[in-house]
């Protein structure tokens, strides 16, 4: 079911954006760009492949991330939160509201969290 759809984003939570933006721009390399969305800030560091890596202000604890984010460019966010769910995942966020769309995260059955996003919005 997500065979099909890009990986897009690797999600990461830090403790210090400033600091995550020194390390990832000054000694890695990446052009990293701050984004404002609704009143809270997160980096988002394009990469040569095309997935991009994000870091939000966050509690970091083992397990929390990194999150791999499968795109639904065709959306049906739903459907596809479904599917995990009769596979044996686990629920850890419902379908809610993320910069640009809606986003859900699963845990596999060892405990891994997955991602999906869907954007615009969410069809009533």
């Amino acid at each position: 079911m997500l065979g099909q759809h890009k990986i897009t984003n690797i999600f990461y939570y830090v403790s210090d954006l400033d600091r995550t933006e020194v390390f990832w721009r000054d000694g890695v390399g990446l052009e990293v760009m701050r984004v404002e969305d609704g009143g809270h800030a997160f980096l988002t560091a394009p990469t040569a492949g095309g997935v991009d890596l994000l870091f939000f202000e966050g509690e970091v604890k083992a397990g929390n991330c990194p999150m791999i984010v499968f795109d639904l460019a065709d959306g049906g966010i739903d459907a596809v939160l479904d599917g995990l769910l009769t596979q044996g995942a686990a629920l850890m966020t419902p379908v809610s509201h993320a910069p640009g769309g809606w986003s859900a995260e699963v845990t596999d059955p060892d405990g891994h969290i997955v991602s999906i996003y869907q954007s615009g919005e969410l069809p009533r």
